[in-house]
């Protein structure tokens, strides 16, 4: 960099002159000797910018920090470099960096001796990797957990598989834990997108599911050049255009990036710049606009996902279902096909989770971020970690700020301004580590659920299953069998098969309600669903007589008036079970309906 300063700022003087047409240009000036006169000012700012480059310490590449940090006796190196510059410590205690001659075994030493648990730290490339096995071998003596950081992926995902499977092959004591390592420039995320969509590709071709190319590494949205992610550029444009985006207006936009986004009569056009386009132009920028514009399309990249998410349409493809225990309790063949003899079963299937809530330990250690705090809720006394989250941008530019609470068993995002008018207020260490104790102590130590599949034959009777999710899971239960299909709610399940409804529970019927699954049908044509109110999932009851609101409010439920219209409300906290009993032992369930989960 010294020598391209040295040799190419420029320092030659130039006048305006005017040609022989009439247009102002410049030239270089010249002696009467013909030698180029230098322009001191430049010639002052080249070397005083030489010498501030002078003064700095080289910056070495990721690989040679590595091994300079940890030491060449503890890093094992198998790239193929035949020199190499490690730091000697003198006699003096001085550090001094020198290069070392590598020899042509030498990658074959310092496998065996990573393998043989001589050196704790191996750093493999394409170049030297090339026919060698990493991983966690019965057979040798270095069997400890393998943490796989993939650092300068590039953009040849095959190449990144065969990185990954030198760690993770058969035989093997425990699998690796990979860690894709990026930096914090925004624009980095285009090679991250890459290599995921890459992964997911080869994934699906040659196994028919995209998480066995990804190995489970990515999500579906750190692809940024997915539906939702093309969506959301075209709203990041149109934000442009309007001028909604804070920091960088439609002109600078075009100027940095050289994409036009508007036609001949000022208007979005019709085929606007690709989302491959625009990720390629955001490298060029500098890094505070790549923070701008990536802010802004993540935000409503983020919206589109969760907003996919809470209605059950994201499309992830095949999802491998995991749990302490699988057990089917029961079995029912609800189809035969005429023709063949294939049939469709439902199975319900118990479920066993091994509860892993956030201890003590980690919830202080997450309250020293910055901006972290620690809360109780006064109403009903539980404890939360306070974070940040990130912010979400609607259609029209705005900007919804939110905090994530992190509690011992979930961690919830929720708008800054609903979180201001809660009744969550900071507390100190002492008071929390009290009150967060106690709700581990309270924990059991396994949960227990119920789930319902559809497995078998599904296509003749496709659209009958529900439609509020089609995505199809798989599991393996503890007799070994192996089930696939999709997961129905228990309000499907109710009427597909002739139940009688006086045998579901309370608790049962709470829980269709809260997951928003059923809507229960009560005796004198009352209804309970789940409804949105005031910002918060509630559950409604309607058709009541007007007779008996005393009535119902005595068995716990709650009145309010909304639009001057009376509504009566199940408390949704720890007595809404309780409530739900009364109502149900005075109002029996008449019918179970299955509705899209809202």
């Amino acid at each position: 960099m010294l020598d391209y300063l040295a040799h190419s700022f420029p320092v030659q003087l130039y006048e305006p002159f005017t040609d022989s047409e009439g247009n102002l240009a410049s030239r270089p000036v010249f002696d009467a000797d013909g030698n180029p006169i230098l322009n001191r000012e430049a010639c002052r700012a080249r070397d005083a910018m030489l010498e501030r480059l002078a003064a700095l310490p080289p910056v070495p590449g990721a690989l040679d920090q590595i091994v300079q940090h940890f030491g060449s006796d503890a890093v094992a190196e198998v790239t193929g470099r035949s020199r190499r510059i490690v730091p000697r410590a003198s006699n003096d205690g001085s550090v001094r960096f020198a290069v070392e001659n590598r020899p042509a075994s030498a990658n074959i030493a310092e496998t065996h001796a990573f393998m043989d648990d001589k050196k704790h730290i191996l750093v493999f490339s394409e170049a030297g990797g090339t026919g060698r096995s990493y991983h966690a071998d019965l057979g040798v003596k270095n069997q400890r957990p393998r943490v796989h950081y993939l650092l300068e992926a590039g953009w040849k995902a095959d190449t990144a598989i065969q990185g990954f499977g030198r760690t993770n092959r058969t035989n093997q004591k425990q699998p690796p834990l990979f860690r894709p390592v990026s930096t914090d420039v925004k624009a980095q995320k285009r090679f991250i997108s890459t290599i995921a969509r890459r992964l997911d590709s080869l994934g699906a071709i040659t196994r028919g599911q995209r998480q066995t190319g990804g190995q489970n590494m990515f999500s579906a949205s750190d692809n940024l050049e997915s539906y939702y992610a093309r969506d959301a550029l075209r709203q990041l444009y149109q934000l442009l255009v309007r001028g909604k985006i804070d920091g960088c207006s439609l002109g600078q936009f075009e100027t940095a990036t050289g994409l036009s986004l508007l036609d001949s009569d000022g208007g979005l056009k019709d085929e606007l710049p690709p989302i491959t386009t625009f990720l390629n132009r955001m490298l060029a920028l500098t890094i505070s606009m790549q923070n701008i514009l990536f802010e802004a399309f993540e935000g409503l990249l983020t919206a589109r996902v969760e907003g996919a998410i809470a209605s059950g349409t994201y499309e992830m493809g095949l999802e491998t279902l995991r749990a302490e225990s699988f057990s089917v309790s029961d079995r029912k063949t609800i189809y035969t096909h005429p023709g063949t003899g294939a049939v469709t079963h439902l199975l319900t299937i118990e479920r066993k989770d091994l509860i892993e809530p956030v201890v003590l330990e980690r919830a202080l250690e997450m309250a020293v971020d910055r901006d972290a705090e620690l809360v109780i809720n006064t109403r009903s006394g539980r404890a939360a970690v306070k974070l940040r989250a990130r912010s979400l941008i609607d259609d029209d530019g705005g900007i919804h700020p939110r905090i994530r609470l992190v509690r011992p068993l979930e961690a919830t995002n929720i708008l800054a301004e609903v979180f201001a008018t809660s009744h969550w207020e900071p507390v100190d260490r002492e008071r929390f580590s009290e009150v967060w104790q106690a709700e581990l102590a309270d924990l059991p130590e396994f949960e227990t659920s119920t789930l319902h599949m559809v497995s078998g034959l599904l296509l003749p009777i496709w659209r009958r299953l529900p439609n509020e999710s089609t995505r199809v899971y798989r599991l393996q239960t503890d007799a070994g069998e192996r089930v696939i299909g999709r997961k129905v709610s228990p309000a499907w399940v109710a009427t597909v098969i002739e139940q009688d409804t006086a045998s579901v529970v309370p608790a049962d019927a709470w829980a269709m309600l809260c997951a928003g699954d059923a809507k229960l049908h009560l005796a004198e044509d009352q209804t309970l669903a789940r409804v949105r109110a005031m910002n918060d999932w509630r559950i409604e009851l309607t058709g009541f007589n007007d007779l008996g609101i005393e009535r119902l409010k005595a068995m716990g439920l709650i009145s309010e008036i909304v639009s001057w219209k009376l509504k009566l409300y199940i408390p949704t906290g720890a007595v809404g079970v309780d409530v739900l009993a009364k109502l149900l032992d005075r109002f029996p369930i008449q019918r179970i309906a299955a509705r899209k989960a809202a």
